[in-house]
């Protein structure tokens, strides 16, 4: 019991600790040599579009057939994609366009990835998930295509469980 007692205490301090020290990480004195010019610099880079293995490719998606996609949760993610190249696409996600490359599966999924920003698309008939491999989580699931919710619809109507 007394075990149980000391970690709710050190869970609780923690707890309050935390947001004191990130108000003092968030409140600490710039540091007074640091120049505005490379601010801008790495703003202006961040807006470049992601790119596979760094290739500077075109964030230009005119002529590119997009599909929307609405996920769980509210997230919606838009893919481009060109009608003869079927090894790349470029993803919008979070405002941001990222190019990704085809990967080969044993499965027959479509799997695309960009190996530099660890961004994967994984899309089977039924739905899509996008997620990220360098910190091991899911950033979108269930994504779904105007096509592929009508298609579900179609199947459970046929089989006679539509809503």
């Amino acid at each position: 019991m007394k075990t149980l007692s000391a970690f709710v205490f050190l869970i609780a301090g923690m707890a309050c600790g935390a947001p004191s020290v990130m108000a003092q990480t968030a409140s600490a004195p710039a540091d007074k040599t640091t120049k505005k010019a490379p601010a801008k610099k790495a703003a202006a880079a961040k807006k470049e579009v992601s790119t596979d293995n760094g290739n500077a490719k075109s964030s230009d998606v005119s002529g590119l057939t997009p599909t929307i996609f609405n996920c769980e949760l509210g997230s919606k993610l838009t893919i481009y994609r060109h009608a003869d190249d079927d090894q790349q696409i470029t993803l919008q996600w979070n405002k941001r366009m990222h190019n990704l490359t085809r990967v080969s599966t044993s499965t027959g999924a479509h799997r695309f990835e960009n190996t530099k920003e660890g961004l994967v698309w994984i899309g089977i008939p039924a739905k899509g998930m996008l997620l990220d491999s360098k910190k091991g989580q899911q950033l979108a699931n269930e994504c779904k295509s105007a096509e592929q919710s009508a298609q579900i619809v179609q199947e459970q109507k046929s089989l006679g469980i539509a809503k």
